[in-house]
């Protein structure tokens, strides 16, 4: 499984031509407590970059983008249910949605761990 992150503070772990997508632990830090998320419907086509959802925490909103094109097979109900997973397991539990990827080579243009801990750093 390879894990990548974008600059808009999104991960996203693949398998085979399915991703995970999440948001970061410097996502949720920046947030504060999540009180509510808006997932994408299944089954929805987006692309690379498209804004899939919100996430709203008592400081802010903020838009969660698309980090590869494709389509949303499976959305974390869980999450819906209690948003605060957001925040106590932000890389696990608290995953968004699932993509099964249009165009997997734009995986290979996202941000390593390492990338992102510099990019994440100085953001």
């Amino acid at each position: 499984m390879t894990t990548k992150y974008t600059e808009d503070h999104e991960w996203i772990s693949v398998d085979g031509d399915i991703a995970t997508v999440g948001i970061t632990v410097h996502a949720q830090d920046a947030l504060g407590d999540v009180v509510f998320v808006d997932l994408p419907e299944v089954g929805k086509t987006f692309a690379q970059k498209d804004v899939a959802g919100v996430v709203e925490s008592v400081k802010a909103a903020a838009d969660v983008y698309m980090p590869v094109s494709g389509e949303v097979t499976e959305v974390n109900e869980a999450l819906r249910a209690d948003p605060s997973l957001a925040n106590s397991d932000p890389l696990k539990a608290g995953w968004f949605f699932k993509v099964k990827l249009s165009d997997p080579k734009q995986v290979d243009a996202l941000l390593d761990e390492t990338a992102y801990n510099a990019f994440s750093e100085n953001a």
